[in-house]
């Protein structure tokens, strides 16, 4: 892992499709299909962990070393239609040996829509494939 720098800020900018509206979050859910077609949360979600992840691949040896979510503290303060387009502005508050403390803004242009916090965590990609591999196993 090299040294990525504690306070570094990345600005990440996504325009909202139809297909990371709330009816496509779970298709086979009917109550989502009932609901109104803005960003839904879940997508939102892995917004930010895209975020995150561009903001730090450039100081780790991606894709040997990669990173995974291990928490996430947020608020979804107002809807976002298709269309718009969310920039995330993301902050690497703390680094705690291979964890990670972002902290998080978005805003649709218009509006602020979220903020909050998200913990990321560096892995070995071949470690963490062989252990899930053998989580798999265990499948019977």
């Amino acid at each position: 892992m090299s040294k990525i720098p504690e306070g570094l800020v990345y600005e990440f900018k996504f325009k909202v499709p139809e297909n990371k509206t709330v009816p496509y979050l779970y298709p086979e859910a009917k109550e989502f299909q009932e609901m109104p077609k803005v960003l839904a949360t879940g997508f939102m979600v892995g917004l930010f962990e895209w975020a995150c992840i561009q903001a730090i691949n450039p100081y780790i040896d991606w894709p040997k070393e990669q990173s995974v979510g291990i928490h996430i503290n947020i608020s979804h303060l107002a809807p976002t239609p298709p269309g718009l387009t969310v920039t995330v502005k993301v902050k690497l508050d703390k680094i705690e040996g291979r964890k990670l403390t972002f902290s998080l803004l978005a805003d649709d242009g218009l509006e602020k829509i979220s903020e909050g916090t998200h913990e990321r965590f560096i892995i070995n990609a071949e470690k963490f494939n062989e252990r899930l591999k053998l989580k798999a196993t265990q499948l019977t």
